[in-house]
């Protein structure tokens, strides 16, 4: 059996893993990665957030990705029917980058894989972590299986678990717990955008409401394609797949007729003839999507939202999507990943050397701030709080811009009232648009 010893093994090669693996690196101790899978691989969260931005130029991976010449994104537009709100990010409030890129992960994650073992640090491919022993000194070992089946022992001063939807210790160690967020379904693909050139965009991402508690991302990229995903309660999509009225209401009758002619016969549709109705039944992006090609067959995701008991332990962190992913609609996935493994590379570095860290105070709580900044965006889009807000009529600009950093994810400042009191702010505010509205109506009555 083989044995190795380093001083962190990093558990995936995603941003979490290799943001970490390039700081921890840089301060000049041994790192390993270990991954399960092959690269490139195929992965949701197209549409990077400008805070990310930061995680990526300390790992020193920026100029790697500016050179495969990615979309640049600027900011992210909503539409309602027909209504639109543009928000931009060089008009937040926070002071930041006020860009970032919109990529297809597969080639995105193998370019900071790639830029990371060009530093010296070894990765891992189609290698299974398959136990860890936690020893009394905070130290490990772990075993992991590579694509032989061939057994290896790695010893380290500490793990850092970046493996996403892998959630590796949480798992190994019945660390999972439910998410408060109910379960969504989502249905994408990648496309040919031939139409692109008569939309207002390529640069930023386009969501648009469909119905309540439904919701369509448009990511356009610099190759010409497009990703385009919707998003829902499971019940809509069987709706459209059984041709129900109901799954396109209001929405125009081509879809549910479109949806209706899928059902013939009591057939289950193809995932190719579903998304062609969900496009159809959308009047927005069906001139613009119906009848391109899509590059591969659409693919679903669901019942995402996960969390656990706790983001570290004696020897161990998590970062990323193993702490907690909440839900794609406002991006939130790699900004968390890269951002939560800056901040614990840094702790971990100082724990190696002999400094203590209060882990609950520095890392943990500032996480959480984050996560449930985000979470509050992310419950009041579903509920419809957003939507006032959002397609409002003559919006405050301080407000908009206060609003527009947390969607560029400035979601740790907490000068910005709608992060500080993210959980009492945007109600209010909601309250406020509505009260006005509905005293101009009795103005205009009267």
């Amino acid at each position: 059996m083989i044995k190795e010893k380093v001083d962190v093994l990093v558990i995936g090669a995603g941003p979490a893993g290799t943001v970490a693996a390039s700081i921890v690196h840089q301060a000049g101790y041994s790192v390993k990665i270990v991954e399960k899978q092959t690269f490139p691989r195929f992965v949701i969260g197209e549409s990077l957030l400008p805070r990310c931005m930061e995680a990526l130029d300390e790992a020193k991976f920026l100029d790697a990705v500016r050179a495969a010449g990615f979309q640049e994104k600027g900011g992210a537009k909503f539409e309602k029917n027909g209504k639109i709100c543009d928000y931009s990010f060089a008009e937040a409030f926070t002071p930041g980058w006020t860009w970032t890129w919109q990529v297809p992960r597969a080639e995105f994650d193998k370019i900071l894989a790639d830029t990371v073992a060009s530093m010296g640090v070894p990765v891992a491919y189609e290698t299974t972590v398959t136990g860890i022993e936690f020893l009394p000194d905070h130290s490990s070992v772990t075993t992991v299986v590579d694509a032989s089946g061939e057994s290896s022992v790695i010893s380290a001063r500490f793990i850092i678990d970046g493996s996403g939807y892998g959630r590796v210790i949480p798992r190994l160690f019945g660390l999972d717990k439910p998410s408060s967020l109910p379960p969504r379904k989502a249905m994408f693909c990648h496309l040919k955008d031939p139409r692109r050139a008569a939309a207002d965009e390529p640069n930023r991402i386009t969501i648009v409401v469909h119905e309540h508690g439904v919701w369509i991302w448009i990511i356009p990229f610099s190759n010409g394609n497009t990703s385009v995903g919707f998003v829902g309660d499971p019940a809509f999509f069987d709706r459209m797949a059984a041709g129900a009225t109901g799954g396109a209401a209001g929405q125009g009758a081509q879809g549910a007729d479109a949806a209706g002619a899928l059902a013939e016969n009591g057939a289950a549709p193809s995932p190719d003839a579903l998304m062609r109705a969900l496009i159809a039944s959308q009047p927005y992006i069906a001139s613009r999507l119906e009848g391109v090609d899509f590059i591969w067959e659409p693919r679903t995701l669901q019942s995402w939202s996960s969390t656990t008991d706790r983001f570290f332990g004696d020897g161990f962190v998590l970062t990323g999507n193993v702490t907690e992913f909440l839900d794609p609609v406002f991006s939130s996935g790699v900004t968390l990943a890269t951002v939560s493994s800056q901040m614990a590379a840094h702790l971990v570095i100082r724990t190696l050397r002999g400094e203590t860290v209060d882990w609950t105070k520095e890392y943990t709580e500032p996480m959480m701030q984050g996560v449930n900044t985000f979470r509050t965006y992310v419950n009041t889009w579903y509920e419809g709080v957003l939507d006032t807000i959002f397609f409002a009529d003559d919006q405050d600009p301080l407000v908009k811009s206060q609003i527009c950093s947390v969607l560029a994810g400035y979601v740790w400042d907490l000068e910005n009232p709608y992060v500080k009191n993210h959980a009492t702010a945007l109600y209010k505010l909601e309250a406020i648009i509505q009260f006005r509205d509905t005293h101009r109506k009795k103005t205009a009555v009267e």
